[in-house]
């Protein structure tokens, strides 16, 4: 799992055109660099941009009417804290011990041994179909009898391994966020957008909640005229600062985990157990807030105005409460977006009172507070425009729904509500909102060369 990598105090750099980047060209060329991150907070990205080709994907293994989606799972975490792979490992199998969906576990990889073993026990507790192990992931990739493959990666590794599952033909569920830079995520939905036979879902479960799709048709309509400003948020508030999950001194690089492996893209580091489990709070291999939460909120109401790419974008964080975490308990985001829209977006894990959800509109206001979506004029516009309230049913765990949805999308082919074009779109103001931190400075995007620069 070699790769080739830039300076870590230097910007990675990647060359693109829109064109060739929305048309999945062979090879990037021909226009002007973009930084992914700069000086002390440079998150080299896991493939190199300036040489990078899309792969031409294997032959797709389809499934057939009445039978299983045969899947495997990468990456499962453990007890003691984050444990994202394993939950969607019983989960999936739950589905089809349930009737839900006839869906099978055929193989689950994690270069943590104590975790695979752990993992096996818990799955064999619901599914009585054999299964297999693997702690190399391209191993679990290259078995042709796989439909899809679902990644729960550290997000340091979203963009390489998804990559990879792309090349091996397999269907993909990747967590979020997308890819941990702008690099990765322009290469990733490249790569997605060559090969438009596969499904690729981005884990932003969010996107299922019945008020975001009708905030989308009440905007497409005109409803509430020009949508000029909208604030979203995700704060919550950890006494004992977030992520702190429980470090198992059984783990041993070397031994029963590989170490040089999980660091990959971002090249060798000294074991720390902390780095390995608790990595959001660290700058290298995580946008923590930006990355873990903001995308759950973002993605949706991106998906919902659909207002274009974002053009700017300014952030500024703060250590309030968990002073030892390297990435801020406390950040707020401008963005805009090529139609003019401002979006307002705020996180924290010190304070759990966060920003109203709500689209702004020239003529009316949609309010997303709720499980309903609510349309209320502004004055002027009182006498033509009727308040409403557009009830939307209870979806149960949206998790659960997104799950579902990427398994209906595997049988039909039908495209994904939250694919790499939006899932790019995000990782856009992510990105550009952690540069902007970090180095003090606003940054603008530009659609057409897919490119970046300080303003």
């Amino acid at each position: 799992m070699t790769t080739s990598q830039p300076s870590p105090h230097k910007p990675a750099h990647i060359d693109e055109s829109r064109r060739g980047f929305l048309a999945g060209a062979a090879a990037l060329a021909g226009a002007a660099l973009i930084g992914s991150r700069a000086g002390a907070a440079a998150q080299p990205g896991s493939v190199t941009p300036a040489a990078f080709t899309p792969p031409k994907a294997k032959a797709r293994k389809a499934v057939k009417d009445g039978e299983p989606i045969r899947m495997g799972v990468i990456g499962l975490g453990g007890p003691g804290g984050c444990a994202m792979g394993l939950n969607h490992v019983i989960s999936f199998a739950n589905f089809n011990k349930d009737g839900q969906e006839k869906v099978e576990i055929a193989a689950i990889c994690d270069l943590n041994k104590i975790f695979l073993e752990h993992g096996k026990q818990e799955l064999a507790k619901i599914q009585k179909t054999p299964f297999d192990t693997y702690t190399n992931y391209k191993d679990l990739l290259a078995r042709e009898d796989l439909h899809a493959v679902l990644l729960a990666l550290p997000e340091h590794w979203h963009a390489q391994a998804g990559i990879d599952a792309i090349a091996a033909g397999k269907d993909v569920y990747s967590e979020k966020p997308m890819t941990l830079n702008l690099a990765d995520a322009l290469h990733l939905h490249q790569a997605a957008s060559s090969n438009p036979d596969l499904i690729f879902q981005v884990g932003t479960q969010m996107v299922n909640l019945p008020k975001y799709h009708e905030a989308a048709k009440l905007i497409k309509a005109g409803a509430i005229g020009t949508p000029t400003f909208s604030q979203t948020s995700y704060c919550r508030n950890s006494k004992e600062g977030e992520w702190h999950y429980t470090i198992d001194p059984a783990w041993k690089p070397g031994e029963n985990l590989d170490w040089d492996t999980w660091c990959g893209p971002v090249g060798p580091m000294p074991w720390d157990p902390k780095v390995y489990y608790q990595w959001r709070r660290y700058r290298k291999v995580s946008t923590g807030i930006c990355g873990d939460l903001l995308v759950h909120v973002m993605t949706p109401m991106m998906m919902a105005l659909d207002q274009g790419w974002p053009v700017k974008v300014a952030a500024t964080g703060a250590h309030h409460s968990d002073k030892d975490m390297e990435n801020f308990d406390n950040i707020n985001i401008a963005a805009q977006f090529e139609t003019g829209h401002q979006m307002v977006v705020a996180g924290s894990t010190c304070n759990e009172a966060g920003l109203e959800t709500m689209i702004r509109g020239h003529k009316a206001n949609i309010y997303l507070g709720s499980r309903h979506c609510v349309l209320r004029p502004e004055r002027p516009f009182a006498e033509e425009i009727d308040e409403k309230t557009i009830e939307c049913p209870d979806i149960g765990n949206d998790q659960d729904k997104h799950r579902l949805r990427w398994l209906h999308c595997i049988r039909t082919r039908e495209a994904t509500w939250s694919g790499t074009e939006l899932g790019l779109k995000v990782m856009i103001v992510v990105d550009l909102a952690t540069r902007s931190m970090w180095e003090g400075r606003a940054f603008a995007f530009d659609p057409k060369t897919m490119t970046s620069r300080a303003i």
